[in-house]
Parts: structure tokens; sequence; C-alpha cells
């Protein structure tokens, strides 16, 4: 997990059907931690937003085989039950509710060490991709978690 570059998924552990699960770990030291909060590190509640959007995201490129791009449309009911600092580690999980019209629903939900952390309902939108770059770099990405069968 780089959290000042965006990269919030470690690992992919499974991508089976209509669900997917991620791990993560949360760095021991991030200039995000400089300021939220000084003395006291947490992860920002906007960045286990965006684990649980970009969870849903690989979960849609790994069912539709990179055909189309998801991008992020509204998040719902996001709720925050726990605080996470420094070097916790991350289990993220997303299965699909609802698919047609070219927009995918969500659930999410972030744990650590058995401890229900957040959740949240995902809207996302799914569109050709903007241009052969933005494709090769997700490939490459896909590769690096580990997402199965979508290497670069």
């Amino acid at each position: 997990m780089r959290l000042e570059y965006f990269q919030m998924i470690d690992r992919v552990v499974s991508l089976e059907g209509d669900a997917i699960a991620v791990e993560s770990r949360v760095p021991e030291a991030s200039p995000v931690f400089e300021g939220h909060f000084p003395g006291h590190p947490l992860v920002p509640g906007v960045l286990l937003v965006e684990t649980m959007a970009q969870a849903s995201g690989w979960l849609i490129l790994g069912r539709n085989g990179f055909a189309r791009m998801p991008f992020l449309m509204s998040v719902k009911e996001a709720k925050f039950r726990h605080f996470v600092g420094p070097n916790a580690p991350l289990d993220v999980t997303s299965r699909v509710t609802h698919d047609g019209s070219g927009y995918t629903v969500t659930e999410a939900r972030v744990t650590s060490e058995g401890r229900r952390i957040a959740d949240a309902e995902i809207l996302l939108r799914s569109m050709p991709f903007p241009n052969p770059d933005l494709e090769a770099a997700m490939r490459a990405s896909a590769a690096r978690i580990g997402l199965p069968g979508h290497a670069a």
C-alpha cells in the first residue's frame, strides 16, 4: 500500500464470480500521516473508501476481462467503525449486488485482524479505456497485485 500514490491494494487473494478479496498493509510511515494526525497517525476515511472502490474496480476488471474501465461514480452508506493506524493489515472484500446498463453496484468491506473497520455501497460506471496507456498501466498493476488471469 502506497497511500500518497493511491496504490491501495497489495495483493488479490481471490476472485470468484461476483466477489473479490484483497489484502493490503498500511505502511509504517507515509507523508499522509504527517498531517493526519501529528503524533496520532490514522488512515484518513477517504482513503479507506478509495481502498474499497479500488477493490470493486479490480473485481469489475476481472469479471469483464479488461473490456472496459470502471470509474467511481458514487459512494453510499459509507460507515467507519474503527480507526486504522500504521502497519495495520487490511482485508478488503467486494461483491456485485447489481450490474447493468454500464453501471455496477458493489458492497465493500474493510476489516483488520477480524475487526470490521468500514463498509460502503460503491457505484462504478464502465466505459471504454480513454487511451491505450491507461489500459497498459492497469494491466501492469493487475500483474503486480496478482489479479488472476490478467497479466500485462
